[in-house]
């Protein structure tokens, strides 16, 4: 009988710790970067798409974005990245699996902005690298707004067969995500 009442108290114990978690989430982010070199023409894309979810408590945090989502200017451009560079219909997502590792400086209860730092894993066209990224989570009426500005360095990821002059060797990514 101890032993029933045992295990019911720590099934009740683990729900209520695990409800009293709070998972944000949105799939209406942004993200854009900026790949120019020395070109006169700019790589620039932006993908509205970004799926998003992050834990309160513990800070894991979860991003996945559709490749053929990003949106260039010139379209020949944006043909060029899906089939040459990051090979879309073979690897169609990207994501970002980690951890906001100072998420308990986050006041979720008070208007603010506040600084974070995630770290975690980074996968695009099949490649994964560890990263940490730096940026801020603002509160207002309860609601969070993560922005990171962050670089990538092309020829971690990228197979196309030329990057020079034109392409930059790191892309500048911006990323915003207004959570529910």
């Amino acid at each position: 009988m101890k032993k029933i009442i045992l295990a019911a108290s720590l099934l009740v114990l683990s729900f209520t710790s695990a409800m009293s978690q709070k998972v944000y989430a949105t799939k209406t982010g942004q993200i854009s970067f900026d790949a120019t070199g020395t070109d006169l023409e700019g790589i620039r894309a932006v993908n509205n798409q970004v799926d998003s979810k992050f834990v309160d408590k513990s800070g894991q945090i979860i991003f996945s974005v559709l490749i053929k989502g990003f949106k260039f200017a010139n379209a020949l451009m944006e043909d060029h990245f899906n089939e040459n560079y990051m090979e879309s219909s073979k690897f169609p997502k990207a994501d970002f699996k980690g951890f906001i590792t100072n998420i308990a400086s986050v006041n979720f209860s008070k208007d603010g902005t506040y600084d974070v730092t995630a770290k975690g894993t980074l996968t695009i066209d099949g490649k994964s690298k560890e990263m940490t990224a730096t940026g801020t989570i603002t509160i207002e009426n309860g609601k969070p707004t993560l922005k990171s500005n962050f670089k990538v360095k092309l020829l971690d990821f990228i197979h196309g067969s030329y990057i020079g002059s034109q392409i930059a060797s790191e892309a500048k990514a911006v990323i915003i995500c207004k959570y529910e």
